[in-house]
């Protein structure tokens, strides 16, 4: 076990692009430009929905295909053989990514939005979105297992394709109706978030995996993976902050009228993220885990895609909605808690057993 963790992981930011390294700054920034667009030239708004494919906004759909395929081709998908083996690590991560973190998010969703449906369905929808981005940075940071990562993140992005919409409707339609609760989300479709998944989540991953298959066979990993991918990865931001000031500038009225609500919004999801985080450390550590694996289990598990999750939010209730709103409030909360876990994670190396790997 390193005696100074810490230096570990100042190593590591200090090799992370200006773009990376202050990517809560760049969001913010995109928020701002978006609601001074929408603000002060609302023709803008009318603009970028007037081409439509499927109901999203052309340039919406370009921006959320742009931010996912980056992350996407740099997956190694042919190797799982160890991890795949580890039967222990395998079903935690997906009881707890397709188990207990939805439930949790559900829970919290009730708990903290009772009076506002909109904001609620879009906290479920983000729910329900298993992370695949930016856990590879989280987990890399906080010295967690990379193959382990790589692994359950590829599962995730399968997962997803096979299952989101059938828990999509499970969680906005069936347990609502089983509980009691009133089913707010009427107008929710299985079929428009199957094909949301398959276009947003289903096309990036074809290529990604297209991508690293023909590249890797062409030009080799080495190349692949110092000098595609490198040159590859900033238009997964490129694509973020666009799709963020797009959907800013639309949601410009609804932001600025309603402050508290967007405040809101926010409680769950800070909630969510140190809990679930925590929630998975300990388990990973009762586990006997070790630090390593523990620490790709925590982020794959507190992580959520919600490229994905903006994605089906407008595809299915449009981009002025609340849904929308709900998704798009998610990475400028998750980006800053997972950036302060990063550090809790190595704080918490030392009530791991020393690996025979470090």
């Amino acid at each position: 076990m390193s005696a100074h963790p810490a230096n570990d992981t100042d190593q590591v930011i200090a090799k992370l692009s200006v773009l990376d390294r202050f990517l809560p700054l760049w969001i913010l920034a995109a928020m701002v430009l978006g609601l001074l667009l929408g603000r002060f030239l609302p023709q803008v708004g009318t603009a970028l929905e007037s081409v439509q494919v499927a109901g999203v906004s052309l340039p919406i759909a370009l921006g959320l295909l742009v931010m996912m395929y980056p992350v996407l081709a740099k997956i190694r998908y042919t190797e799982t053989g160890e991890v795949l083996a580890d039967k222990k690590l395998m079903v935690t991560s997906l009881v707890i990514n397709w188990l207990l973190a939805p439930a949790f998010m559900f829970a919290l969703a009730w708990i903290f939005l009772p009076d506002l449906p909109e904001y609620r369905t879009g906290l479920i929808i983000v729910g329900l979105a298993r992370c695949i981005a930016m856990v590879l940075i989280w987990n890399d940071l906080a010295c967690g297992d990379r193959e382990a990562a790589a692994v359950l993140v590829a599962i995730n992005s399968i997962f997803q394709v096979l299952a989101y919409g059938a828990l999509g409707w499970f969680y906005l339609q069936a347990l609502p109706t089983w509980l009691g609760l009133p089913t707010t989300s009427v107008e929710f479709s299985l079929t428009t978030v199957i094909l949301s998944v398959l276009v947003f989540l289903g096309i990036p991953l074809l290529l990604g995996f297209l991508s690293r298959a023909v590249g890797e066979k062409t030009k080799g990993r080495n190349w692949y993976e110092n000098t595609f991918v490198p040159a590859l990865s900033p238009w997964a931001l490129y694509g973020l902050l666009f799709t963020i000031v797009v959907l800013f500038a639309l949601q410009g009225d609804a932001v600025i009228s309603n402050p508290l609500d967007v405040a809101r919004i926010a409680v769950p999801l800070v909630l969510y993220f140190l809990v679930t985080f925590a929630a998975s450390m300990v388990i990973g550590w009762a586990l006997k885990l070790g630090y390593e694996k523990t620490t790709t289990l925590s982020f794959t598990a507190s992580g959520n895609n919600f490229e994905l999750a903006i994605a089906v939010a407008i595809a299915t209730f449009g981009a002025q909605s609340g849904q929308a709103l709900a998704g798009v409030v998610g990475p400028l909360i998750e980006v800053p808690i997972l950036v302060a876990l990063v550090y809790v994670a190595l704080w918490a190396r030392q009530f791991f057993a020393p690996s025979r790997s470090i």
